[in-house]
């Protein structure tokens, strides 16, 4: 079952601050694309190195630098030139180049979410050709770790595309559902039934892997994902949107201490 509304657009990404030097100098001491927006508010949206937390290693993103910038981009996906039906290790790595289509990871989009010094937020922007707009958003985004299968958890929904991740069935809210690939079922029915159709794998139907729910929303086809993160005092840690069609845009951020 899928949520659509005509629209063709998605991005994910976390955002990230830094200096054009500090991206070469100081690569080690930037957390997210937030820490690109705090040190220089007019750095423009682009690639840039982060290094969260407890990663031995910098891992470059591309940080969407809008007005409210410092969304970290996870997910591109605007055509069918980068494959999506992959197994659970690409996904785990990632796949693909930041400055086009791609996925981050879920072991990177976990270290960017377990920052329980900030609190994240889901952002989810769709599209059209015609200039069609909506948007999703979800409070107190994280994964949980590769042995629960990372997890999906997010609360509040804000937004006019719909809210696609608890979707408008009963039993096919996404909170608490692991990732799931054409390898790996987490989709919680074997087969999900529909009527009189039966699907057997979420990820295989769909195209591509997601935190599946009895075959709820996905973004596949033409999207993009990202996710943002602001300064946060408070130690408490923060999916995906209604489907508008084969473009869209998804963005995961910390939240405002007031939020």
């Amino acid at each position: 079952m899928r949520l659509a509304v005509g629209l063709c657009g998605l991005i994910f990404v976390f955002l990230f601050s830094q200096t054009e030097q500090a991206k070469k100098d100081t690569v080690s001491k930037v957390t997210d694309c937030s820490d690109v927006k705090r040190t220089n508010p007019q750095a423009s949206s682009g690639v840039f190195g982060i290094q969260p937390n407890g990663v031995k290693a910098p891992f470059k993103v591309y940080c969407e630098m809008r007005s409210d910038g410092g969304w970290t981009v996870f997910q591109r996906r605007r055509g069918p030139t980068l494959k999506f039906d992959r197994v659970w290790a690409a996904y785990k790595k990632g796949f693909g180049n930041p400055t086009q289509d791609h996925w981050l990871g879920l072991r990177k989009i976990f270290a960017l979410s377990k920052n329980k010094t900030k609190k994240w937020k889901l952002r989810v922007d769709l599209w059209d050709h015609e200039g069609n707009t909506a948007f999703a958003e979800y409070s107190h985004f994280k994964l949980g770790n590769d042995k629960s299968g990372f997890k999906l958890h997010v609360k509040k929904y804000n937004g006019t595309a719909g809210d696609a991740i608890r979707g408008v069935y009963k039993g096919i809210d996404q909170n608490g559902f692991g990732f799931s690939t054409i390898d790996r079922d987490n989709d919680g029915c074997r087969p999900c039934i529909f009527g009189d159709i039966a699907q057997e794998e979420c990820a295989a139907s769909e195209g591509g892997g997601w935190w599946f729910s009895r075959c709820g929303f996905g973004p596949s086809k033409q999207s993009i994902a990202l996710v943002k993160a602001l300064p946060n005092l408070f130690p408490t840690p923060v999916g995906p949107p209604k489907k508008l069609g084969n473009e869209s845009e998804a963005l995961l951020h910390i939240l405002e201490p007031s939020d």
